[in-house]
């Protein structure tokens, strides 16, 4: 008789272990990077990360798809990349004597894509992708097909050069759950990085998590319980980033333009789950909201000409924003 009981929660905590321990053989420190990559995978969620060149992006994302066992696809952005190069096309084939039309699958048809440099497409094609992260679905010459299942979009972007780029446009951003910005890392953690990719070449890692296992992760992280004022605190948080609006906080009034809309707050309580299950807790506190809060606000809030003016960036608002949010006390 089939087993229906349901997948315990302490899977997500041990299937976190597995897959950190796995990862850090080829990548050294960047912790808060991998920590909040794994949020996304359990959430379903899809992830922008923002570097300079050479600080591993992605080498960390391919890192994971080895430890993850799963088909994954790398798409190099340009400015000659079309929808179809992404979605796939119908091609004209002889079959038997007679010519039809067969759709041949584009590298979206993966449990993990890489978009490397997503701001080097123009807007047409970048907006095939974001559709198809949106929707989980392709829909081409009148016909949709469903994406794999888990589907999990890793872009990446260089912030530091800006001609022959196209920004993402606000609305676009909002199809990521998170955002990470990747630093440079500390001296020690950059020598012991110089040891390992001096030496010998890296060896592919080995899948320790199934496919199976991913899905019920992300089932459990759906079902976890959240109390009451644990999503009043993610409410008010994104309602201080909105100036215009009764609770928004003196940095909002001050510095934002746009502040982040209701799907902040969904991902805010969704994060905060994933991160207590990781964390061995049952249930998402407070503390989790706060710690999910700059990765997913920073992208979605647009700083006004003062900020501008004041050198201060969207991650420096989210820090004073969070401070002035008074968080209530946990149960």
């Amino acid at each position: 008789m089939a087993d229906t009981s349901d997948p315990d929660p302490a899977l997500v905590h041990d299937v976190y272990g597995r897959l950190k321990e796995e990862i850090a053989k080829v990548i050294a420190g960047q912790e808060h990077v991998i920590n909040t990559l794994l949020l996304s995978l359990f959430c379903q969620g899809h992830c922008l990360l923002i570097g300079v060149p050479g600080l591993a992006k992605t080498l960390l994302v391919k890192s994971l798809a080895e430890s993850l066992g799963m088909d994954f696809s790398r798409i190099q952005f340009t400015p000659d990349l079309m929808p179809g190069d992404i979605l796939g096309a119908e091609i004209l084939r002889d079959q038997s004597g007679s010519l039809e039309f067969e759709f041949q699958l584009g590298p979206i048809f993966t449990n993990l894509l890489l978009a490397d440099e997503i701001n080097r497409t123009p807007p047409k094609t970048q907006s095939a992708l974001l559709e198809a992260m949106q929707e989980r679905k392709v829909t081409v010459a009148r016909e949709t097909r469903d994406l794999p299942d888990p589907f999990l979009v890793v872009a990446t972007q260089n912030p530091i050069e800006h001609e022959g780029t196209y920004p993402l446009p606000e609305a676009q951003l909002d199809r990521f759950m998170f955002s990470i910005n990747v630093g440079y890392p500390g001296k020690d953690i950059e020598a012991e990085i110089v040891r390992r990719t001096t030496r010998d070449p890296v060896k592919p890692l080995t899948a320790v998590v199934t496919q199976q296992e991913i899905l019920d992760v992300e089932k459990i992280v759906r079902a976890v319980p959240v109390a009451d004022h644990v999503i009043d605190y993610a409410v008010e948080l994104s309602n201080a980033t909105r100036a215009t609006e009764e609770g928004a906080s003196e940095t909002a009034k001050n510095y934002i333009e746009w502040g982040a809309g209701p799907r902040a707050s969904q991902y805010l309580v969704l994060g905060a789950k994933a991160l207590a299950l990781m964390s061995g807790k049952s249930a998402p506190e407070t503390s989790h909201v706060r710690t999910v809060a700059p990765f997913v606000f920073s992208h979605r809030i647009v700083p006004n000409y003062r900020a501008t003016g004041e050198g201060l960036k969207p991650a420096q608002l989210v820090t004073k924003l969070v401070e002035e949010v008074k968080e209530p006390a946990d149960y």
